[in-house]
């Protein structure tokens, strides 16, 4: 079992950044996929951005392409959201989620934190 703490939410205007935090317990996640969800009001969630196992390959959403960079500590347990100029449309709870190895479901997640980007 890997457990999943989000932390770095909050309120925001257009154009600033946060830093998400992802810490793991339970276990170490060097061997997990991890990735980022947002689920905004009405909407379906979606996979904002991912990493590998390994961290050799990443993945971001078009709508987040050169604004969010992703990263792993995994010394640390932790892995990162850097979100710049952020925009009112990324209002959303941000989750974080952990896959072992290659598996194509996340199997654990957080609880999500809140960020909102105010006009």
């Amino acid at each position: 079992q890997v457990q999943l703490v989000e932390s770095g939410g909050g309120l925001v205007q257009a154009g600033d950044s946060l830093r998400l935090s992802c810490a793991a317990s339970g276990r170490g996640i060097s061997n997990y996929g991890m990735g980022w969800f947002r689920q905004a009001p009405g909407k379906e969630r979606e996979l904002v951005a991912a990493i590998s196992w390994s961290g050799g390959s990443t993945y971001y959403a078009d709508s987040v392409k050169g604004r969010f960079t992703l990263s792993r500590d995994n010394a640390k347990n932790t892995v990162y959201l850097q979100m710049n100029s952020l925009k009112p449309e990324d209002t959303a709870v941000y989750l974080c989620a952990a896959r072992y190895g290659s598996s194509r479901s996340y199997d654990f997640w957080g609880q999500g934190t809140q960020v909102t980007v105010s006009s």
